[in-house]
């Protein structure tokens, strides 16, 4: 339902923009980009074309131009950042916290670069520096080190008198962290329990070290599930030795996850996730004929099963007329177990120690499925060829097809994972092409067999 009401939203912001762009004057549409919120700009940018995209990107209230550029993907920040000469970057970006600072980092040319550190002071600079030397997509890397933490032997009252001095808190701060001397995480305590206890009370007894931090290499897909499953608004980041590093806040989660929703929705098509909506058609081919490359190829595969039937298929006009129901469905049933698997692997719940209940279950469901489409195929084709044989061939084929979707949607999944290849993007054309030929195979075979006596 957010999703809907968010897409809703964009669209008829979208309308309202192009409406004032027609008619010539910026007024309306200066007025309209400045209503909205950086991440709301950014969706909007993403779905202009490049002239339109440049002009609304010239009326963006530069205060907001980091946070925009954050919210984009990467080729329409490339394509922004081309419009901006050096000072405007690093005016836009070096207030920026530092790990959104961290995500831009790699885009920015390095005089930029050079520039946006020379800007900040020393403590910023080593925190950038420290959060840049962790690898992409672990918690080290999307940590923001901006925390506030206090003493297990000061009181409520010194704790709320040292907030006050201090003014400010960072964005998403729910609690405190505690920790000793050495800057060990001893737990935290909820802003909630400082606001509701009395100004004595000794901040120790308002420890909670039930939950576990986080450690700087957890990968960000474990990141977000522990957020999902603990409902949390920021937790602590610590390194081998228990020293508080930083905390991760909600909004980098569900940045994370709107990133692999797109990732599994576009992957499984061969496209990238951060390519621009309206990107110049060579990029776009470029990006893209590799991916059609591989499916020509499982195509040629399929097509020299079919090749080695050519007598049968001469003689049974029929099995051509049937042959696409086979494939077709078998390719279905394979992607709708591979779906399932992608998402048990992303979400850790598939693994070695449970694959072989997966399998002999989607094995089970394949063989009842196998049998019902099978003889609802095999009524029809009997309806329509009058061959008790011929509609006895294809209820089989059938059968052993959802066979080897089971198998393959099961095992491929996690033969590709084994192999560092990403499942959600190569998944597909792999288990359709191994439908493909199994579906071919069978079908004609026991077609040469059966109906060829």
């Amino acid at each position: 339902m957010a999703e809907a009401v968010r897409h809703d939203n964009t669209a008829r912001q979208l309308r309202l923009l192009s409406d004032a762009l027609d008619s010539g004057r910026l007024g309306p549409v200066r007025r309209l980009v400045h209503s909205l919120a950086p991440a709301e700009i950014g969706n909007l940018l993403e779905s202009l074309p490049p002239d339109r995209r440049m002009v609304v990107w010239g009326l963006v209230d530069p205060d907001d131009d980091g946070e925009v550029l954050v919210h984009v993907g990467d080729e329409v920040r490339e394509s922004l950042l081309a419009d901006m000469d050096n000072d405007e970057i690093v005016a836009a970006v070096e207030d920026l916290d530092i790990d959104d600072l961290a995500d831009l980092v790699d885009d920015l040319p390095d005089t930029v670069i050079d520039e946006v550190l020379k800007s900040m002071d020393r403590e910023n600079r080593e925190r950038l520096e420290q959060v840049l030397s962790y690898p992409e997509d672990t918690a080290g890397r999307l940590m923001n080190p901006d925390v506030v933490t206090v003493r297990a032997d000061t009181t409520v009252d010194v704790v709320l008198r040292y907030l006050r001095l201090r003014g400010e808190l960072p964005d998403h701060t729910d609690h405190l962290y505690v920790v000793n001397r050495r800057h060990q995480l001893m737990g935290w305590v909820a802003l909630q329990a400082l606001v509701t206890n009395e100004p004595g009370t000794p901040i120790n007894r308002l420890i909670d070290d039930e939950l576990t931090a986080i450690h700087v290499d957890d990968q960000a897909d474990d990141v977000a599930r522990r957020f999902s499953d603990h409902d949390w608004v920021s937790a602590p980041v610590v390194d081998n030795g228990n020293v508080l590093m930083g905390r991760i806040t909600i909004d980098d989660v569900v940045d994370i996850i709107r990133g692999q929703a797109e990732h599994q929705a576009l992957g499984a098509a061969g496209l990238d996730e951060d390519e621009d909506l309206f990107s110049p058609i060579r990029r776009a081919v470029r990006g893209r004929v590799v991916w059609l490359g591989v499916n020509l190829l499982t195509a040629f595969m399929a097509a020299s099963v079919i090749g080695q039937f050519e007598v049968t298929l001469e003689r049974i006009v029929a099995l051509a007329v049937l042959m696409p129901i086979v494939a077709g469905i078998g390719g279905n049933a394979a992607v709708q177990v591979l779906t399932l698997m992608v998402r048990g692997i992303a979400l850790g719940q598939v693994g070695p120690s449970n694959a072989s209940i997966l399998l002999w279950k989607e094995l089970r469901v394949a063989a009842i499925n196998g049998v019902l489409i099978g003889s609802v195929v095999g009524l029809v084709a009997l309806a329509w060829f009058r061959d008790w044989m011929l509609s006895l061939v294809i209820a089989s084929a059938l059968l052993i097809n959802f066979s080897a979707a089971a198998l393959a949607g099961v095992l491929l999944p996690l033969l590709l994972k084994r192999m560092r290849v990403d499942p959600a993007v190569a998944g597909t054309v792999v288990v359709t092409a191994v439908t493909d030929i199994i579906g071919f195979f069978s079908f004609l075979g026991l077609a040469t067999l059966i109906l060829l006596r």
